[in-house]
């Protein structure tokens, strides 16, 4: 099985993608499911090796890995020439996964949270993109998918504050942006928005009982888990959304509707 689309068989890159409990692996799965080739990459060289094995071995689609630091641009240029070398098809898909959060309060953020927190979220997503359009447009296909918050919207969130929030709304501005630009060459840019995601990223921050609060303050009584937000990512890189571009898709199970 292989996902096709006008110009063959493609690939999607999925960055932040080795933690098997997070969204960016849960979205390097779906897009395996649907007939992707995939490409893996993250910082974690260990994390990286163990989730291209797993699709390996689960699904029959070529899978790639390559470890990347998405704030470094000569790390994300050696990673368009590894998979460029690996004898994947095109890349049709980018998904902007990788990120941090950080919880602490805004006057005792430091310069350096400040930068980091915005490098990786942010200027992150800015290289990846610059650095896949190319071949996007050359090839004739393109989806970008970022990975924005709620917390961008509403200020702040249960994990999140200052940094995050304005780094995720960065990339609610670069989305709309680069959409515009990119519209002439068929190409379509969009950013998710989620809500509380049951993910390792918060692993101990909150107890059973904070959990089920958490998940009683959403309209339908539960938090995303990663594969919901997986499927939103894989559908927007899709033909069927084609006509879709810098739009902000909420999905929160009507945490926040806007």
């Amino acid at each position: 099985m292989s996902y096709q689309t006008g110009v063959g068989q493609l690939t999607a890159v999925v960055t932040g993608a080795a933690s098997p409990r997070g969204i960016g692996y849960a979205t390097a799965e779906k897009y395996a499911r649907e007939g992707w080739a995939v490409a893996i990459l993250d910082i974690n060289a260990e994390g990286v090796e163990d989730a291209v094995a797993k699709l390996q071995a689960d699904y029959d689609v070529p899978v790639v890995g390559a470890v990347v630091n998405v704030t470094d641009r000569d790390s994300v240029l050696a990673s368009v020439d590894v998979i460029a070398e690996s004898g994947l098809p095109p890349v049709g898909a980018l998904a902007n996964v990788a990120g941090i959060a950080s919880p602490v309060p805004f006057l005792e953020v430091d310069l350096d949270l400040w930068h980091k927190v915005i490098d990786v979220n942010l200027t992150g997503t800015f290289l990846m993109s610059q650095a896949y359009l190319p071949q996007m447009i050359s090839n004739g296909y393109g989806r970008i998918v970022n990975m924005s918050s709620v917390s961008a919207q509403q200020g702040g969130g249960v994990f999140s504050k200052t940094p995050y929030s304005a780094a995720k709304a960065g990339i609610l501005g670069l989305t709309r942006s680069l959409a515009r630009e990119m519209a002439e060459h068929g190409i379509t840019v969009n950013a998710v928005s989620p809500g509380v995601v049951d993910t390792d990223i918060r692993a101990g921050a909150t107890d059973e009982e904070n959990e089920a609060r958490l998940a009683a303050a959403v309209p339908l009584r539960r938090q995303a888990t990663p594969q919901d937000i997986a499927a939103l990512f894989v559908w927007l890189s899709s033909e069927d959304a084609g006509y879709i571009t810098g739009g902000t898709h909420n999905i929160n199970g009507g945490a926040y509707i806007a």
